[in-house]
């Protein structure tokens, strides 16, 4: 590897981690460990702080890939609670509201997850990195200012129910660039004349990669720590 010419990783994100964090961690390990100052990291698709999965790291000249990376289909596990609300549309923010779902029936839910398939339109989450006015919807947000965020059109190639287990309701689902999957948590459970929030996601496959061929975070940075003739291209 020559992760200074350019090199594509393949990272599973732990829980709790930021997209930001995991990038300044393996961009700090490998300068210290090259011994030099300035080296090109970034990902190719942003996970959430409460999500895991599949990440492509791209290092050097392979940073020119990102864009195309960020273009491929993604899949991802997606565990929701039915019947309360939260802000953010997960686990980041307390519950701020109860509905019925006594309703529900596994029926019902078989019914309508397949109209999510296809061409949609979502209302970004108001907790989200979208800009308004040059300014992030999550900082209107918490600073209590009401921000109107504009529908976006997607595309969801597959969605299908995994498990239904009243009020815990898991999906797989294959979309487009740009999909929020807290915000399809939100819509499914206004679609069952409920509420819904995320209490688990995720990312199992981007294009061909999948979960199972990314390094755990771990093991890559004892990699750069004791390999360091390889990361020279040695």
């Amino acid at each position: 590897m020559d992760f200074v010419q350019g090199e594509v990783l393949y990272v599973a994100k732990p829980l709790n981690w930021t997209s930001f964090n995991l990038v300044s961690k393996l961009r700090w390990r490998m300068q210290k460990t090259l011994n030099i100052k300035k080296l090109k990291v970034g990902h190719a698709g942003t996970l959430d702080p409460l999500a895991t999965g599949v990440m492509i790291i791209c290092t050097g000249k392979s940073t020119k890939l990102i864009e195309s990376f960020q273009y491929q289909t993604k899949e991802y596990i997606a565990t929701m609670e039915l019947g309360a609300t939260t802000p953010s549309f997960d686990l980041e923010l307390p519950v701020d509201g109860m509905y019925p779902t006594e309703h529900i029936t596994l029926e019902l839910v078989e019914n309508i997850i397949p109209k999510f398939k296809g061409e949609i339109w979502q209302v970004p989450p108001i907790y989200s990195a979208v800009k308004v006015d040059g300014k992030r919807a999550y900082d209107y947000a918490r600073d209590g200012q009401d921000v109107e965020l504009k529908s976006k059109l997607l595309v969801i190639d597959e969605i299908e129910v995994l498990d239904f287990t009243l009020p815990v309701l898991k999906i797989r689902v294959v979309c487009s660039k740009g999909t929020y999957i807290r915000a399809l948590a939100r819509d499914i459970g206004l679609a069952l004349g409920s509420g819904a929030h995320l209490t688990a996601l995720e990312r199992t496959r981007i294009g061909d990669v999948k979960l199972e061929d990314c390094w755990q975070i771990d093991k890559l940075v004892q990699f750069i720590e004791e390999d360091p003739l390889a990361l020279k291209g040695a």
